[in-house]
């Protein structure tokens, strides 16, 4: 059984409401002020509310924007009644985040007619959300296990192999598989920071002090020490020859070097690791408009429109067609770092052809 709340201050109107939902097999709660009705909407977390606009103390619209800033009641649909049908008043509301209005006098049938409406949608909005849910349950069983194993495999098996051939094993041989510990390990090392560093920035986007604090930093964009780290990350996927670079000579921006050297690290690991050997890889940037624009192209497999749309954590694509290392979480760590720094991330991508990933920063 549904749950709706009413919040109307004249009581006609509010006690005609209680009567009209209850007969429709609605749970009905009612409140006679604005007040009142934020607090029953905390308590009882209702699927739907109805409030008027005018109010005394506390109108419909600082309800509503009380009820959009709380995590616990930001998505409950909320319908208007209200005796004003101007323009103005229903921009006002929209703008705040209501999803409709009713003008006084109302008839039963319209009043039905947009509970129905609001809770159909509500249900849409939970299913699709429920849907992204499962997909990223399923992309975390299937990525994280695997991109652990991997590693912790390749470190087991050939330690294993030293303790009990070692007396046997030339020197070469030992060497090879200490080689092959130390790659491993450090791929598993890199695997841990990241899901570190990606649920430290999530953190951070619900904290407004550490919010502040994070942006309270500022660097001169380190032109030479970044290529030289893209350098070194092209020369280690032997894509030397690919790389090619434009960088700014001076510029301010707000964030601090470790964080800027993250993110175009995890660019350009991006860019390697979906394009092929031979193929450019491109990496620009410029200033305009008091912002540094980064663009990094790549010209290999691309991806399509839904893939951009679903990029998130744990995300990979196609991974039954093509074999890739990652847990999905250098894009997304790039754009949190680039969101969460004031800044904006966006990419354009033509399957098969290229893809570019654009990032703009505020400069100071």
């Amino acid at each position: 059984m549904c749950k709706i709340l009413v919040i109307e201050d004249e009581t006609s109107v509010r006690q005609n409401l209680l009567e009209l939902l209850t007969c429709e097999d609605f749970n009905v709660i009612a409140a006679e002020n604005g007040q009142l009705g934020v607090k029953l909407a905390q308590e009882e977390i209702p699927d739907l509310i109805i409030c008027d606009v005018m109010m005394p103390e506390l109108d419909g619209y600082g309800v509503l924007n009380i009820l959009r800033q709380q995590p616990t009641t930001a998505t409950i649909p909320l319908i208007f009644l209200t005796a004003k049908s101007d323009k103005a008043s229903f921009r006002q509301g929209m703008e705040l985040g209501a999803d409709d209005y009713l003008t006084k006098p109302f008839t039963r049938a319209e009043l039905l007619a947009a509970i129905s409406s609001r809770l159909e949608k509500q249900v849409a909005i939970h299913q699709q959300s429920q849907k992204k849910m499962d997909d990223l349950r399923s992309s975390i069983t299937k990525s994280i296990p695997h991109e652990m194993r991997t590693p912790l495999n390749g470190i087991l098996g050939f330690s294993e192999l030293l303790m009990k051939e070692a007396d046997i094993l030339s020197r070469q041989e030992i060497c090879e598989m200490a080689e092959g510990i130390y790659k491993s390990g450090k791929r598993l090392h890199r695997l841990v920071q990241n899901f570190l560093l990606y649920t430290e920035l999530e953190i951070i986007a619900t904290d407004p002090k550490r919010m502040k604090q994070l942006q309270s930093h500022k660097t001169i964009f380190p032109s030479m020490a970044l290529e030289k780290l893209m350098t070194e990350k092209a020369q280690q996927a032997g894509r030397y020859t690919d790389l090619q670079v434009d960088l700014p000579s001076r510029c301010c921006l707000q964030i601090c070097d470790t964080r800027l050297y993250k993110m175009i690290e995890e660019l350009i690991d991006n860019a390697f690791k979906f394009s092929t050997s031979g193929t450019r890889v491109h990496l620009k940037s410029t200033l305009a408009d008091n912002q540094l624009i980064i663009s990094l192209t790549d010209y290999g497999r691309g991806m399509t429109a839904a893939q951009i749309a679903e990029l998130g954590a744990y995300r990979q694509f196609e991974r039954q067609l093509y074999e890739q290392q990652g847990s999905g979480l250098g894009l997304i760590i790039a754009q949190r770092i680039a969101e969460l720094h004031g800044g904006e991330f966006h990419i354009y991508s033509k399957p098969g052809e290229k893809t570019v990933i654009q990032v703009v920063l505020p400069c100071i």
